[in-house]
């Protein structure tokens, strides 16, 4: 949904007609997971993809239909299908696609604002839709609610949101009694992960952008004002001109930040490394050379770092790709992140 929301956003505000198709299933292999998205405007502007390039074709002419005014629809692809080799789908899976008019209402600009605002929620989305639209409601942490599928179901609802909080993801239920069950859709949406740029020279303006790019929220912290500025990093969440310890022992660093120290500059990355390697964040990488790593070690021993808290460094920070230049550096730094992300190892052992 954070790949749609900037357009979403524009079109609201130029009142344009616009259909939104949601990935609710896959059977089998399929380039993208449920909960991917595909809009299209009136007037033929697209955002987003649910198949990789494969079906979007077909997905903008049932845009249309629904958008004439038919019924919103359940559309599936199959390998087996005539028209899923007529529209490309040849990775040998089964996909099913919901629908629908986009509608700015309560339902929605609950989601939206707690997208904005870092908030975790659960989307619930009936997949029989009504004649207008498919039955939604967000379900909250704290549990408060927005919304309804029906008064009958709202309660299960709640209650199998409430886990999927905590493991994210995308649930498909049944609910009902027995051959009168309805399906429903649940996607939880949980706060991005956080990204401390340590440093604003050198591999940092590319890193920044991409990292964005790729769905993170990034805080940029430099104490030199004339690197950590708004021309150097466009698309950055915060800048912060201060020192890099300061800002990280104010920060709640969970599971989901990732601090990135390209200062090797040992009044720089030391004071600030104490503070994240007593932290719970799940990343943490630095530059440097072997002599400039190991003189670091023995400082942060000396800080009261022991070795399983130093287990923890990343260093040399990122993939080894042989690259050099200040973006191939950056390539390499995110496509750890990634891997650390998604759960794999990112050395390859």
């Amino acid at each position: 949904m954070r790949d749609v929301l900037d357009d979403l956003d524009r079109w609201q505000r130029q009142s344009e007609q616009v259909a939104i198709a949601t990935l609710t299933e896959v059977r089998g292999s399929a380039p993208r997971l449920p909960g991917a998205r595909f809009c299209a405007t009136r007037s033929g502007e697209v955002s987003g993809s649910v198949s990789g390039g494969c079906i979007e074709a077909d997905l903008f002419e049932h845009a249309m239909q629904v958008l004439d005014g038919e019924r919103p629809a359940v559309v599936q692809y199959g390998i087996s299908d005539e028209l899923a080799f007529e529209v490309g789908l040849s990775c040998g899976g089964e996909i099913e696609v919901l629908v629908e008019p986009f509608r700015s209402d309560a339902v929605w600009e609950a989601l939206r604002e707690a997208l904005i605002g870092q908030r975790s929620a659960v989307l619930a989305v009936g997949l029989e839709p009504t004649s207008i639209a498919a039955r939604r409601m967000v379900v909250f942490e704290d549990g408060a609610t927005t919304g309804s599928i029906g008064a009958d179901l709202d309660g299960a609802i709640a209650e199998q949101a409430n886990g999927l909080l905590q493991a994210g993801g995308t649930r498909r239920l049944t609910l009902g009694e027995p051959g009168e069950g309805r399906v429903v859709f649940l996607e939880a949406f949980r706060p991005p992960p956080h990204l401390f740029l340590l440093g604003a020279a050198f591999a940092g303006p590319p890193l920044a952008r991409m990292a964005s790019e790729a769905g993170f929220h990034v805080t940029v912290v430099d104490p030199r004002s004339a690197f950590a500025t708004r021309e150097r990093f466009p698309s950055a969440d915060e800048l912060i001109v201060g020192w890099p310890n300061e800002a990280i022992e104010a920060a709640d660093l969970g599971p989901h930040a990732y601090i990135v120290m390209l200062l090797h500059d040992e009044k720089f990355d030391v004071p600030a490394l104490v503070p994240a390697l007593r932290s719970e964040a799940g990343y943490i990488g630095v530059m440097g050379s072997r002599r400039t790593h190991e003189r670091r070690l023995e400082q942060l021993r000396e800080q009261g770092c022991d070795d399983e808290a130093l287990s923890r460094l990343r260093a040399p920070i990122g993939l080894d790709i042989g690259g050099r230049e200040p973006a191939e550096i950056a390539v390499s730094i995110l496509a750890e992140m990634l891997a650390v992300r998604y759960g794999r190892d990112p050395r390859g052992a």
